[in-house]
Order: structure tokens, then sequence, then C-alpha cells
């Protein structure tokens, strides 16, 4: 019978090519097999569409036209009239067309966790706040309007008749207004669906069309609800922060938004990862920077944030680690927030928008004494997993690290002369040194 040398290490290249990986962190099983690397990733339109400039910021309910078709938004940012950017909070129906938001965060009207299952399993109550913002936002016309429009919109969709529906009295559906604004399920939405001037409707605006300050102001916007979330669902154990950018990601809208949802408990993954953590303290920094390092795959470098091609994924991953002390992503300071908000940005933009994608926070739950690195992971969704892995556990992913680290640092490069991302070292530029992560040391 023949051999071969594969035995679970990380990252192994067989004899003909054949690239074998086994990911430190979850066991996950990878194979990539040559001659696959190269064809086309993006997924084309299929019809294109002239864009009538009139209905540009109306082609679906997260656009700026359409303010009154989501829940009312907790925060928006805008431009201020001296200096930069301002948020505000609780704007007031009456007010949502004064200004134009740059970012808005706003409830999930179908939340995977809704206001009941938290009220139901754990007990909990709005907090008086968050009932009075609910009775001010109704006790105008305006208001009232647009959440008996949502509630009548979300009583549809769980199946109730419209003509039960319009039978029960307004005071009555106004009582399940307050779910509206106590939810855990938030999304962050920012202002193009298009980039600007586009002509035809796939002209998508994505992370990586962004200018990095607009990029760091979504990513610091987010951090922002991802710390509030926690505040105000106090039964929260963790709160999940992903982007699914395009259909085949998972994606309802081909609106660029990111996620937050908040659940009861930490997750599989992350349960295994402390479980690891309480055993090898250390582990993120020798089996994933330092092996990164080793074997060349650092993508690109700044002075608080790495960038890294993932070994062990079931799709083409690109991984991006915060190297501060501080570990919660509201913890870390503006330059470290801005560092890993940059590097993000310039994957995306080598990544382009036309290949479908999940970006996946991680960060250590509040409740968890382990030390744990702020990471987001970007996943390239190129391929489809079918009977193949369902039934061997073994996963073919079409691009295996080094061929992933040399395509995007390629494209990094033309970015860079382009001026299009944030200044950075990229490739071989990059130091290479081991211990980078700092994430087991005091924070100040």
């Amino acid at each position: 019978m023949s051999t071969h040398p594969w035995s679970g290490e990380p990252l192994v290249r067989l004899a003909d090519g054949t690239v074998k990986q086994v990911s430190p962190l979850t066991g996950t099983v990878v194979w990539t097999v040559p001659g696959r690397a190269n064809r086309p990733l993006g997924v084309p339109a299929d019809v294109l569409r002239a864009v009538d400039p009139a209905q540009a910021d109306r082609l679906c309910a997260f656009c700026a036209g359409r303010y009154r078709e989501t829940p009312p938004e907790k925060a928006r940012l805008v431009d201020g009239p001296d200096s930069g950017p301002v948020v505000l909070r609780e704007v007031p129906a009456e007010a949502l067309d004064a200004t134009v938001a740059r970012l808005r965060r706003i409830p999930n009207l179908f939340e995977i966790l809704s206001v009941d299952y938290w009220r139901t399993n754990h007990g909990f109550r709005p907090s008086v706040d968050v009932v009075a913002r609910a009775a001010r936002y109704t006790a105008t016309p305006a208001g009232r309007a647009h959440v008996l429009a949502i509630l009548e919109r979300r009583a549809l969709a769980g199946g109730v008749a419209p003509t039960d529906w319009a039978a029960i009295p307004e005071a009555e559906r106004l009582t399940r207004a307050v779910d509206l604004f106590a939810g855990s399920h938030d999304v962050v939405v920012p202002r193009r669906h298009l980039v600007d001037g586009a002509r035809y409707d796939d002209e998508l605006a994505g992370s990586g069309t962004m200018t990095p300050d607009e990029h760091h102001a979504y990513t610091a916007f987010t951090v922002d609800a991802l710390r509030d979330l926690y505040a105000s669902q106090p039964h929260a154990r963790y709160v999940a922060v992903f982007q699914n950018w395009l259909r085949p990601a998972g994606a309802s809208f081909d609106h660029l938004h990111k996620q937050l949802v908040a659940i009861d408990e930490h997750g599989p993954q992350i349960d295994r990862e402390l479980a690891r953590l309480r055993v090898e303290p250390d582990v993120f920094t020798t089996a994933v920077l330092d092996h990164a390092a080793a074997h060349r795959l650092v993508v690109a470098e700044n002075a608080h944030a790495v960038a890294v091609a993932g070994v062990g994924h079931r799709y083409p991953s690109l991984e991006v680690y915060s190297t501060s002390a501080h570990q919660l992503p509201w913890e870390h300071t503006a330059a470290e927030v801005r560092a890993v908000s940059d590097l993000l940005h310039a994957l995306h933009a080598a990544t382009g928008v036309r290949v479908p994608s999940n970006e996946e926070w991680h960060h250590r739950p509040p409740d968890a004494a382990e030390a744990m690195p702020w990471r987001v992971v970007l996943k390239w969704r190129v391929s489809t997993l079918a009977g193949f892995e369902g039934g061997t556990k073994i996963n073919v992913n079409t691009i295996d690290p080094a061929a992933l680290r040399e395509r995007v640092v390629g494209a990094l490069h033309d970015l860079r002369r382009q001026g299009a991302i944030a200044g950075m070292l990229l490739g071989d530029e990059c130091s290479h040194r081991l211990g980078v992560l700092r994430y087991t040391e005091p924070s100040d």
C-alpha cells in the first residue's frame, strides 16, 4: 500500500503539488488539488440593467430613499457642520430625511433570536429607557405610522392573515412596538447600494470600493454597536458579528451591510478555542501567526495588525489579527481599530465586489477568562460543499494558502500604486517576525 508524508501537520505539499491542510484551531481538514487556483472566481451579473439616476437610492429596503421600510434606527453617522462626522441617536420619524446617513444602525426586522425569545427563556424586560423611547417615537403621527407599518409587515410575514391583523385595535398593535426598539439583532448599513455615478445595476458598492476613511468609519461604528449590544442585553454571552456579501454567501440584499446577533451561549467554535487556550494560552501566536510567518503566508502588516492567508479553512480565507494587547474590540485605541480596518479594507479591495464572501469577527467573550485576540476572517465563497465533503469530512478548497497569498499580494501592489488603500507593508516587505501577537500581555 502506498503512503504519503501527510500526517496531520498544518500544511503539507505532496510531490504532485496537492496541498493538505488541517486547521490548528478546529481540526478541519482541507485538500487543494493542483490546477484549480486560477479559474475565475467572480459571479457575473445575469442581466445588466441601466440605472435610472432618480431611482439609484431606491433599489432595496436598505437604500437611502426607503428609510421607512426598516424598523426605527438606533443610530446614524452623518456629516457634521464643522468637525467631521457625528453620530445621531434616536432620530425621530419626522427627521429621517433631514440628514443623509453615511451609516445606519437598524434592528433586523426578522431577528435570529427575537425579543420574545429573551423574554420567555431568560425573563428579559426592556429597560425603562427603551420603553420610553418607543413611547416617544410612536407619540407622533409619523412615528406611529412608521411603527404600525413595520409591525404589520412582520406580522404578515409570520403568517398572520391581513384581515386578522386589521381587526386588532391600533392600541393593541402598538403594545408590540417596544419589541422593535429592544431587539439585540442589529444591522449596520452604509449609504451606497451602487458606487457613485454607476451606469448599470451591477456596479455594486462593497467594502473594497469604500475609501480607507469610509471603511474605518464603518468598522468603528460596528465596534460601537457591538459594545452597546453587550450592555443592553444582559443575558447575551456572545455577540456574533458578520458580513454576508452577495446572495451565494447568504446575503438577502446586494446592499452592503454587517449584522450583529446577540446569543445566549458562546457557540461550539468559541468553546473549543477557549478549551485550547486553557492548555496553550499562546496558541494563536505559535500555531497561527508564527506558522504563517515561517511559511511566508503573511499578506500585509501595519503598526497594529497583520493579515495572513489562513490555513485549514473550507474556503480560501484571509485573516486579520490585531497585534494589540487589548482584546475586546471596543477596548482598542482609535489607532488600533484603524489598523485592523485598513488591512481588512485592503483585502476586500483585492478580493473585488464580484466574489461572494463572508466576513466574520472573532473576539473573546466578555465572560471568558482566557485571553484571545480580536481577529477577522474573510472567506471567499467560491465553491459549494457537496457529497464528497459531507461523506468524508475532507473539504476540497480550490486555492491553497500560498496561491491565495500570491494572488492577493499582487492585487494589493496594484491597489497601492493606484492610491486606493492605506499605507502598509505587503508580502515580502513584511517583517515575518515571530511572536507579534500581544494578546497575552497585560493591557494598559
